[in-house]
């Protein structure tokens, strides 16, 4: 049982983590509506649509992962109770995929960040510059909810290889 509390209790703090997407995704949102009714200046005006498709792609990046984390938890209780090792084995499998995407994405995410800073300097029109402005916030807001999650599925990927199968396997 101590694997199936394990893996019930990760997926349970991605689901409360993923609330942060929609959140930022919320506040992308009401930016996007102020700018709309409030903004007077060209950059001002600018920024309707990237703060509008930010807020976009965050809230669906947050519901993706709420809903995906929330219907993994029964799942798990069913995977743990049909056979305990081949649960065990799928999970090291997943989170070792997992850990290597999030590789990729600390490689990625700070690279077009770097684009975006540049874009500001090349081409500095509003335009541009809310869109390179937008996408570094929601980058960085990505680079912050990866980073705890990053860090959560590492401890969880250590403690699954702790536990005792065997053990397990005789509940």
């Amino acid at each position: 049982m101590e694997l199936l509390k394990l893996a019930t209790e990760w997926a349970k703090a991605e689901v409360f983590s993923t609330r942060f997407f929609i959140l930022f995704a919320i506040l992308f949102l009401i930016a996007s509506a102020g700018f709309w009714q409030l903004g007077k200046t060209d950059l001002a005006k600018a920024y309707i649509i990237p703060t509008l498709v930010a807020g976009l792609l965050l809230m669906t990046i947050g519901l993706g992962l709420f809903f995906t984390n929330t219907s993994r938890i029964t799942q798990f209780e069913k995977a743990f109770n049909a056979d305990v090792p081949a649960f065990y084995s799928s999970e090291i499998e997943r989170t070792e995929s997992t850990l290597k995407e999030y590789t990729i994405v600390f490689k990625v995410i700070p690279i077009l960040i770097i684009i975006a800073a540049l874009l500001i300097l090349l081409i500095p029109t509003p335009t541009w510059r809310a869109i390179s402005i937008t996408t570094i916030a929601m980058l960085t807001v990505i680079l912050l909810v990866d980073g705890t999650a990053y860090s959560r599925i590492e401890a969880y990927h250590k403690e699954l290889k702790l536990v005792d199968i065997e053990n397990e396997n005789n509940r």
